[in-house]
């Protein structure tokens, strides 16, 4: 008896021993750690479009299924998948070369990476089963003015207050650029803007992307009467080459896209627009002018500079 008394003592005491070391040799930074996967993984409910949504307080795998790549990658948030538009988009070269390429209609592609969240378009396919995936959160592309929605998103990514910031900076810059060109080309100077998408040839109004929101809602220069009419509410309009001259204002900026037939171009038609024979076109690369967010209003704010006043 006596000898089970003495090895229950010592067993006791070697277990409490050990528990001892275990607790001394505990690093604190693992409670941090462990602390901040618990934070990582918080949520609120984000008031979206189509209703509440829970999403992470801090995501950290983004899959964008829309052209709102660049108000992600802008209040840097990491993106693992993005649709085509986005990937092919020169303008995310650099960002999103070791991005992943997915689909709306290839769902595998989107599980496989795991995402935290998806943003997507409200006209997206198969959005209940996206939604089953992670938290997916749509927007109507236009519903919401080009600066207003980096805001929005900001809201959606817990980056209000950083995206708030660059939306009032870039306004602030964009009207005193504008400034400086009505004062350089006349405050009643008229720009158009017009595109060559493969065979097609289009004149947008002021909320399309191509620049439009910063040319006309930003720096407030005028459009053409012609293009108000036809172009203003509806955002877009197609063109034939034989009516282009009616539409081409004092200044006209030609987006063109690298497989577009601008055979146009040759033609009297064409030649004869004062605008062409006064040197006042503008040609702009059509491939990632169709995105409206920081990156690429950025980098057309400094080709407007450029191209206007030569700065």
């Amino acid at each position: 008896m006596k000898k089970l008394l003495t090895i229950f003592i010592l067993f006791s005491a070697l277990i409490l021993f050990t528990g001892c070391n275990t607790a001394e040799d505990t690093n604190p930074d693992d409670q941090t750690d462990a602390d901040t996967a618990e934070d990582t993984n918080d949520t609120f409910t984000y008031e979206s479009e189509t209703g509440p949504v829970d999403v992470p307080t801090n995501p950290e795998r983004v899959v964008v299924l829309s052209g709102y790549t660049g108000d992600v990658l802008k209040l840097g948030v990491n993106v693992v998948g993005v649709d085509t538009w986005s990937k092919n988009n020169p303008t995310f070269a650099d960002e999103l070369a070791d991005v992943a390429l997915v689909s709306e209609d290839n769902l595998e592609s989107v599980i496989a990476l795991n995402p935290d969240l998806i943003i997507a378009l409200s006209t997206v396919k198969n959005l209940d089963q996206l939604k089953e995936i992670a938290p997916t959160v749509t927007y109507t592309w236009g519903k919401l003015n080009y600066l207003d929605q980096h805001i929005e998103i900001g809201k959606l990514l817990n980056k209000e207050t950083e995206a708030t910031a660059w939306v009032e900076d870039f306004r602030s810059r964009a009207k005193a650029i504008g400034e400086e060109i009505k004062t350089t080309i006349g405050e009643d100077t008229t720009v158009s803007v017009i595109e060559a998408f493969g065979k097609d040839l289009y004149v947008y109004g002021n909320n399309w992307a191509r620049g439009t929101e910063i040319l006309y809602q930003t720096m407030d220069l005028k459009m053409p009467e012609k293009v108000k009419q036809d172009a203003l509410e509806s955002g877009y309009f197609t063109l034939s080459q034989e009516v282009l001259p009616e539409y081409v204002g004092d200044y006209l900026v030609l987006s063109k896209y690298q497989e577009a037939d601008t055979a146009f171009e040759e033609t009297d038609t064409f030649k004869n627009i004062p605008a062409v024979q006064n040197g006042n076109v503008i040609e702009m690369q059509g491939e990632g002018a169709s995105f409206t967010d920081p990156i690429t209003l950025e980098k057309q704010l400094a080709f407007f500079k450029e191209a206007f006043l030569g700065e």
